[in-house]
C-alpha cells in the first residue's frame, strides 16, 4: 500500500526524534507539558463506551501535564456538522474527531495538520515509544490516512463482530456460530425463529446505519461495491445484486420493523434475548456481557463476521484524532500530547478494561484477556479488510444520505433491488461528476 511508504518516513522521523529527547534526558511527559501548562483543548466526544474509558482515564493526564481537556459531547448524528461549522468559522475546535468516512474531507479542505508536520514542528514533545507500527496497519490506513499523507492517530475503533446467543444456538443443537451468511440464512434462519423470537437482526436504520451497518455489509463479502476502478457504480453488477437480494431474503428471519432499528435497538434486541445474533461492532461488548444491560451476559460469545462468496469482509468503523489546523501554536502541541498520550501503549490496557477497543497489537498479546471474548475475533478481524468498505472521500455525506433513502426503500419492497441500484448509482455518480472526478480534477481516491 502506498500509505507504507508515509509510515516508513514516520518512523524514520520518530527513531531520530527519539534519539534527541534520550540524548538531553529520559523523555517524560510531564517534561514535555511545561511549556504548555494552562493550555485549554477543545474536542468533540461522542456518547459511547470508548469515549467514557478515556475521560474516566483523563484526570490523570490533567494533573500530569497541566493541560485541560474541555470535551463537548454529541449524539454521533450530531458531530459532523457541528465540527464542520466549528471548522469553517475558524472556531474553537483544537482537535478533530474524524470517523472513518470523514478522512477525506478534512484532509482536502485542510482542516487537520499531517502527523509528521506536527512532529518535526514539536521535536521536543514526541514521545519516543510511540512505537507508530504497532497500529494494526489495516486500522492506521483505513481512519488515520489519507491520499498517502498519515494525520490522525486511530482512536475508538471497530470492527463488526457477530455476537451470538450459545445457550439459545446449543438448546437449538449448533455447536458453533454460523461459518458463512449462507448458512447463516439457510439452516440457522429457519431454525432460531419463530414465537415471537428472531434469528437475526441487522441495525438498517434511515441514518449512517442503513449506508453503513446494513447495505455495505451486504456489498462487500458478495464481491460487490460502491464504486468500480473507474468510480462508476457498481451496485448493478452481478455480485452487488447478489449481497442485496440476499438481504432481502434474509429479512423473513428479522424483527419486524428492522428498518427502524439503530444500534440501540438491534443491541437491546440481543440483550433481552429476543434476537439470537447480530453483527454489531465491538464497541458494544461492554453493554451484552454486563448484568446490568443484558439478561444473556453469561451466554454471550463473539465470532467474526461471517464469510460470503468473496471472503471475509467485515465492516470497518471508528476514529481518528487529529491536532487542527486553526488551533494556535500552544493548543496544536497540547492537542498533540494529549493525542498521543490517549492512544500510547502505555494507556492501552487500562483504556480496554474501561470499555474501550484500542488499535494497538501489542495489547492484545498480553496474558489475562480471558474476560474480553471480543479479542479473537477482532484481531482476526484486522488482519484483512476494507478500508473503503463506505468511500473516505469528501463527497460521502452527500452520497450516504442517497443510500439512506434508496436502501430504505429497497428494504421496505418499494423498489427492487435493481431499480434502487440503479437511482443510487446515478445519483452517486452526478456527485461524483460534479466534484470533478471524471475530469480529472481530483484523484480516483476513496
Amino acid at each position: 500500500m502506498k500509505i507504507l511508504r508515509n509510515i516508513s518516513y514516520l518512523t524514520i522521523l520518530l527513531s531520530f526524534f527519539g534519539t534527541i529527547a534520550f540524548a538531553s534526558g529520559h523523555w517524560s511527559l510531564k517534561e514535555a507539558a511545561k511549556p504548555y501548562e494552562g493550555t485549554t483543548v477543545d474536542v468533540v466526544f461522542l456518547l459511547r463506551p470508548g469515549y467514557e474509558a478515556i475521560e474516566a482515564m483523563l484526570p490523570a493526564f490533567e494533573e500530569e501535564t497541566g493541560i485541560s481537556i474541555n470535551i463537548i459531547k454529541h449524539p454521533y448524528e450530531n458531530a459532523l456538522g457541528e465540527q464542520v461549522r466549528d471548522f469553517v468559522a475558524g472556531g474553537d475546535l483544537d482537535i478533530a474527531l474524524i470517523d472513518l468516512v470523514w478522512i477525506g474531507n478534512f484532509a482536502e479542505n485542510e482542516w487537520i495538520v499531517p502527523l509528521a508536520d506536527v512532529q518535526a514542528k514539536f521535536p521536543d514533545i514526541v514521545d519516543p515509544d510511540l512505537d507508530i507500527d504497532d497500529f494494526f496497519p489495516l486500522v492506521l490506513n483505513a481512519f488515520g490516512g489519507w491520499n498517502d499523507i498519515v494525520y490522525g492517530l486511530p482512536f475508538d475503533n471497530y470492527s463488526g463482530l457477530l455476537f451470538y446467543n450459545r445457550c439459545w444456538l446449543e438448546e437449538a443443537g449448533f455447536g458453533a456460530p454460523p461459518e458463512t451468511w449462507g448458512d447463516l440464512k439457510d439452516i440457522y434462519g429457519p431454525a432460531l425463529t419463530g414465537d415471537g423470537k428472531y434469528a437475526f437482526a441487522l441495525q438498517s436504520k434511515r441514518n449512517e446505519t442503513q449506508s453503513a451497518d446494513s447495505f455495505a455489509r451486504m456489498l462487500w463479502p458478495f464481491g460487490g461495491s460502491f464504486l468500480d476502478a473507474d468510480f462508476k457504480s457498481n451496485l448493478n453488477s452481478a455480485e452487488s445484486q447478489t449481497g442485496l437480494k440476499f438481504r432481502q431474503d434474509l429479512m423473513q428471519y428479522m424483527p419486524d420493523g428492522i428498518v427502524a432499528y439503530d444500534h440501540a435497538e438491534t443491541v437491546n434486541a440481543f440483550s433481552q434475548g429476543d434476537v439470537a445474533m447480530i453483527t454489531e461492532w465491538s464497541a458494544f461488548y461492554s453493554t451484552v456481557v454486563s448484568p446490568d444491560t443484558s439478561k444473556v451476559a453469561d451466554c454471550v460469545e463473539i465470532a467474526p463476521e461471517p464469510k460470503g462468496p468473496a471472503g471475509r469482509k467485515p465492516a470497518l468503523g471508528g476514529f481518528s484524532l487529529a491536532v487542527a489546523s486553526q488551533a494556535d501554536e500552544a493548543e496544536q502541541a497540547a492537542a498533540y500530547l494529549f493525542i498521543q498520550w490517549a492512544t500510547s501503549k502505555a494507556n492501552a490496557r487500562e483504556y480496554l478494561e474501561r470499555g474501550g477497543v484500542p488499535a494497538r497489537q501489542s495489547v492484545y498479546m498480553q496474558d489475562g484477556l480471558e474476560n474480553f471474548k471480543f479479542v479473537p475475533a477482532l484481531v482476526e478481524s484486522w488482519q484483512d479488510g476494507v478500508p473503503e468498505f463506505r468511500p473516505r472521500f469528501a463527497e460521502w455525506p452527500e452520497i450516504t444520505e442517497i443510500v439512506q433513502e434508496w436502501g430504505t426503500k429497497i428494504m421496505l419492497g418499494e423498489v427492487t433491488t435493481e431499480e434502487g441500484a440503479q437511482e443510487i448509482g446515478t445519483r452517486m455518480e452526478d456527485v461524483l461528476e460534479a466534484a470533478g472526478y471524471y475530469s480529472g480534477d481530483k484523484p480516483l481516491a476513496q
